[in-house]
């Protein structure tokens, strides 16, 4: 018994035009093709149709289908290596959820309820932070602070939110660094530094030494210390030595040259 194009997609929820399709492409032949173009349908067809829907169903692609099918790939080595695709998909998602379920704390943790107030503080914290900064860098760092303070003008309390967010997922990413084993001077620790410092550059410049004296704020500073220590406890310490190492390997000047 033969089956028309129009029962077969019907029966099985493929349409017509998806039949041809397989039919130009050789995924699925029909068993007779009438004079007047209909085509006809039979149980091997039928079988075979089952089969494809079955494999599409799991993920594979009609490329692979027809590889399957046309026995120049074992079915059963076609679908591990489609689980191992399916597995690390599985993974780089998770990866993206967990970083947007870290993103959705960390600006929650953020959150300005009272921009006045938090303006003010921030005042405070700024006039308390430059004179750190004359006292560890020298009157050239006050100005150059102010400088930076300066560009900050006209940021917004979200824009804040957004900076704050952003500096507690560095934080977690060089504490992940650290937790691996990574020792401060190791290059591997250099390359996450460099993001650090990349940060610290939007609004300073700052020298070898004046980046290196930086870094020992993390030990120093309750304020920059309790930053770091969010991530983990043991990260103040350890990055300070890592921001010194990254000012004395990748900040200092060739030589030769001033």
């Amino acid at each position: 018994m033969q089956y028309s194009i129009s029962q077969v997609a019907k029966a099985s929820g493929v349409s017509a035009r998806m039949l041809r399709h397989y039919d130009a492409i050789g995924l699925l032949t029909p068993a007779s093709v009438a004079a007047n173009g209909y085509r006809w349908y039979g149980r091997f067809e039928l079988l075979r149709l089952q089969r494809i829907l079955l494999l599409r169903r799991l993920g594979l692609g009609l490329a692979e289908i027809g590889a399957v099918l046309g026995e120049q790939v074992d079915e059963t080595a076609a679908l591990r290596g489609h689980l191992a695709q399916l597995e690390e998909e599985r993974r780089r998602l998770d990866r993206v959820i967990a970083t947007v379920e870290e993103t959705v704390a960390d600006l929650g943790d953020a959150r300005i309820d009272d921009p006045d107030r938090f303006f003010a503080g921030l005042r405070k914290d700024g006039a308390a932070m430059r004179r750190t900064y004359r006292e560890t860098f020298g009157a050239g760092a006050a100005t150059a602070f102010d400088v930076a303070q300066a560009a900050q003008e006209g940021l917004t309390a979200a824009d804040y939110q957004h900076a704050a967010a952003q500096g507690a997922a560095l934080f977690r990413r060089l504490a992940a660094v650290r937790r691996s084993g990574v020792a401060p001077e190791d290059p591997a620790a250099l390359d996450a530094v460099a993001e650090h410092h990349r940060s610290v550059s939007h609004f300073w410049q700052p020298t070898a030494a004046a980046y290196a004296a930086l870094g020992g704020l993390y030990r120093t500073d309750p304020r920059q210390r309790e930053l770091a220590a969010r991530a983990d406890p043991d990260l103040p310490d350890w990055l300070a030595r890592a921001i010194e190492a990254y000012a004395r390997v990748r900040l200092v000047p060739p030589l030769g040259k001033d």
